[in-house]
């Protein structure tokens, strides 16, 4: 898929694999990240559909990782089987729905994820959720980040806005979303290959992926401790909205 471009093959790659590092700087520093920065960035280059499936690995390894590390999966599971049920069944529809759209209408679907992201970054909606409602908001966050996610990849900032809502701990925190974001994760690739949106070629460059990911990731981790969080994240909302203006455009 990637070299049926006409653009040079390898300053494709290379694009790619910045946009990828890229985005594990902004993982690294924020601790979330990857897809948002690094999906639209290489959708200018290549189509939205290659772009979500190029994170794919690093999305998966990532998210594995830092779930295995928190060690608190069973919990996770049994607190929030709503959202993520509903979560992975609007996923695979949203991912047939869209089977039929054009490479512009899918720029412009990543588009609109992306100003949602930036809008719910910028002005961070606080509030609480009672005990007693969170099964049924989750459910609808569920619904509401799965069609998100199936059209864009960019579920983040929706299930973000809902997990800090509950008010956790550090350590749960990550545990928790790392095992939503996989569960959110694992029906999109596998929807997309049912529905040839994917193909064993794309999951290979996927795999190389992994390389400018840890790289930036590193990078990132460095910077957290020299850049202040604020500062970084009003540079990197403000580069989002020019890539989504660009996306809109192309």
């Amino acid at each position: 898929m990637l070299f049926s471009l006409s653009t040079d093959t390898a300053m494709v790659v290379a694009a790619c694999a910045g946009a990828i590092m890229f985005g594990g700087i902004v993982k690294g520093t924020l601790g979330v990240g990857l897809p948002l920065f690094a999906v639209p960035m290489m959708s200018l280059m290549i189509g939205s559909t290659q772009a979500i499936a190029l994170v794919a690995v690093p999305v998966l390894v990532s998210n594995i990782w830092q779930a295995w590390l928190a060690g608190n999966w069973k919990a996770s599971f049994v607190r929030f089987w709503p959202l993520m049920l509903t979560q992975g069944v609007m996923t695979v529809f949203a991912v047939h729905w869209t089977l039929s759209f054009s490479a512009r209408e899918l720029n412009a679907l990543v588009a609109f994820a992306v100003v949602l992201a930036v809008v719910s970054m910028a002005f961070k909606p606080s509030f609480k959720i009672p005990p007693e409602k969170e099964r049924w908001i989750g459910a609808l966050v569920g619904t509401l980040s799965g069609l998100l996610g199936g059209v864009s990849s960019l579920m983040g900032p929706i299930l973000i806005t809902y997990t800090m809502s509950l008010k956790l701990k550090r350590d749960e925190f990550v545990g928790c979303i790392s095992i939503i974001y996989l569960n959110a994760a694992w029906p999109l690739y596998l929807a997309m290959y049912s529905f040839d949106r994917m193909e064993v070629l794309d999951l290979g460059y996927s795999l190389l992926a992994l390389v400018p990911m840890a790289i930036g990731l590193i990078t990132g981790q460095r910077i957290r401790h020299r850049l202040s969080e604020e500062t970084f994240r009003r540079v990197l909302l403000a580069f989002l909205v020019l890539v989504a203006a660009l996306l809109v455009l192309r």
